[in-house]
């Protein structure tokens, strides 16, 4: 029979050690853009543990919140792409990688030339406490017993709900470099749901993590080494892709995904992949006479609502899903046809978006559209 560990103390006690002192079997090689990291410092560097690079799906101006970031190097390459009217948090539970990360807090932001970078202590599976504020109103209680829980439940309660360490809504990017796979199986639901939650509506995820072409059996996952490890812990592929789905992500894609494996342990395979996954947008279905056409080069394409979309067609679309098509990660597939006189959002009537339809041009256009244009103006015709 197989002895249950404890994930969260597997996990602290090895990173940090590894905050102390590089451990290679904790991360993969990755190349990152040479140029922003000449601002950082060695010891941030040699104490980086990570898989992928989630750094080129970051915009300038953007809010982005790094879960696990350890020692901070992820945090200050993006605090680079961002710029100074951007803003970056790290959220990591391990004091010692905190410690490493806050040091050189002054010392890159006069390198680079703004301080746009903070880091708060949390675990990435509750992103509402901040667990340092958290430990400070502790302090201050004075019951003991069953009281001493229970008023430790209502503090944290308060906390989550009136000053949450991430607001709702608040995040433009999210990303992670090989930690989800650290979180505890009972806590991954949750895990996602907090992404989900403080991210913009057209915000993204983007997450590079280890994953596995196998499920991975108890006995390797009750193995701290292998857990600690990055190992252990992956999702299986598809299954990765689909805790994204249940979480409410849509235009989910994988952006890298590294042919050979990173390790195989007992002919499992484990490699890292980079995925990018945008929170769609919210609201009702309107129907504004709107229509896009799909480009190609399939015949037909379903999306994450489960509208199908033929290829060269003028489909019918609610005003949601034509404003999500115009942007990214869809825009370069579709082309928008708007309607030639708008309808205004107040007059707008219910979509229903669960039959495809096709749209004709003559709704598009309007009733008694009777224009009639010429390349040759000299004799009235084309």
């Amino acid at each position: 029979m197989s002895t249950k560990i404890n994930y969260e103390n597997a996990v602290a006690d090895r990173y940090s050690k590894a905050a102390e002192e590089r451990e290679a079997a904790l991360c993969c090689p990755v190349q990152y853009r040479p140029e922003l990291l000449e601002v950082i410092p060695q010891e941030i560097i040699d104490r980086d543990y990570g898989c992928g690079d989630p750094s080129p799906y970051v915009n300038p101006g953007e809010t982005v919140l790094d879960l696990g970031s350890g020692g901070g190097k992820l945090c200050y390459i993006a605090s680079q792409v961002v710029g100074p009217e951007g803003k970056v948090i790290g959220v990591d539970c391990n004091q010692e990688m905190l410690d490493l990360a806050r040091r050189y807090q002054s010392e890159v932001a006069e390198k680079i030339g703004h301080g746009n970078v903070e880091f708060r202590c949390g675990v990435i599976q509750n992103l509402a406490l901040d667990l340092e504020k958290f430990d400070a109103k502790l302090a201050e209680i004075a019951e003991t017993g069953v009281q001493n829980i229970l008023e430790r439940r209502r503090i944290e309660q308060i906390m989550e709900d009136e000053t949450p360490m991430i607001e709702s809504d608040s995040v433009d990017c999210v990303v992670s470099n090989c930690v989800l796979n650290l979180v505890r199986p009972k806590d991954r639901t949750q895990l996602f749901q907090e992404i989900y939650r403080v991210l913009k509506t057209g915000g993204r995820a983007a997450i590079s993590d280890i994953v596995s072409d196998e499920d991975v059996p108890i006995h390797m996952q009750d193995n701290p080494e292998l857990w600690s490890g990055c190992i252990s812990g992956a999702w299986r592929e598809d299954e990765f892709m689909a805790e994204f789905e249940r979480a409410g992500f849509s235009g989910l894609e994988v952006v890298k995904r590294e042919s050979d494996p990173w390790q195989t342990v007992e002919g499992i395979e484990f490699r890292s992949v980079t995925v990018v996954a945008y929170k769609g947008a919210q609201g009702p279905c309107l129907e504004r006479n709107q229509a896009v056409i799909y480009k190609g080069p399939f015949k037909q394409v379903i999306d994450d609502d489960g509208l199908v979309y033929e290829r060269g067609q003028k489909m019918a679309v609610c005003d949601k899903t034509f404003n999500t098509l115009k942007q990214q990660p869809y825009q370069s597939s579709f082309y928008p046809l708007a309607p030639r006189v708008e309808v205004p959002l107040e007059d707008a009537k219910s979509f229903d978006c669960t039959t495809p339809m096709i749209r004709s041009a003559k709704q598009t256009k309007g009733a008694g559209y009777d224009e009639t244009s010429c390349c040759d103006t000299d004799s009235g015709c084309c």
